[in-house]
């Protein structure tokens, strides 16, 4: 399975809801879609998407926030799962797309890629309740559906190929992006 066709699948369920991708391939292949003001895409802060992602889903418990997630991301920032365990906000979705591979930032293997280090077990170990894996686009679909309903935190681990996009580069600069997307929350606190 691959990153881009799981992303292309929700791509529909994000255009009303907060949503945070980590850099490289998983931010590409969001914008290659079509841009939107409610997206952040944090460029240059490897680890951080689910940080960003508990302040927003704390600060804004009415809207429900995605975050779009690598494994080695994940794995510079673990203490990402017993904060988000920790605090567990209703309203947070992690999406983890493991592809066993630091891929944005030259394609060396992660931990994962041995199958030694299992990202949902640590997020169960975390004590966060709701975990799901996915192998199969389908898989991923449900879990995600699943996740939506739940209305509680969720993570998922989506296992997939360490394929990235033909191209990078987006015409968006990130403090344009920073800038729009918080004007777009503004809104939306208004209403």
């Amino acid at each position: 399975m691959e990153r881009a066709g799981c992303i292309e699948m929700i791509y529909p369920e994000l255009e009303d809801r907060i949503v945070v991708t980590i850099m490289g391939a998983c931010a590409q292949e969001l914008y290659n879609l079509g841009d939107r003001d409610n997206f952040f895409y944090l460029q240059h802060a490897m680890g951080l998407a689910s940080s960003i992602g508990l302040g927003l889903a704390m600060h804004l418990p009415a809207e429900r926030v995605i975050v779009l997630d690598g494994d080695g991301s994940v794995l510079m920032n673990l203490g990402t799962f017993v904060t988000l365990a920790r605090y567990r906000p209703r309203n947070l979705i992690h999406v983890v797309f493991d592809n066993g591979s630091l891929l944005s930032t030259g394609g060396f293997e992660s931990q994962t890629a041995a199958g030694v280090t299992d990202l949902a077990a640590i997020a169960r170990g975390a004590g966060i309740e709701h975990v799901a894996t996915a192998s199969t686009t389908i898989e991923f679909g449900e879990a995600f559906l699943a996740a939506l309903e739940c209305e509680d935190l969720s993570v998922i681990v989506a296992k997939v190929a360490a394929v990235g996009p033909e191209h990078y580069g987006m015409d968006l600069h990130l403090p344009e992006n920073a800038f729009r997307f918080k004007r777009w929350i503004k809104t939306r606190k208004r209403a």
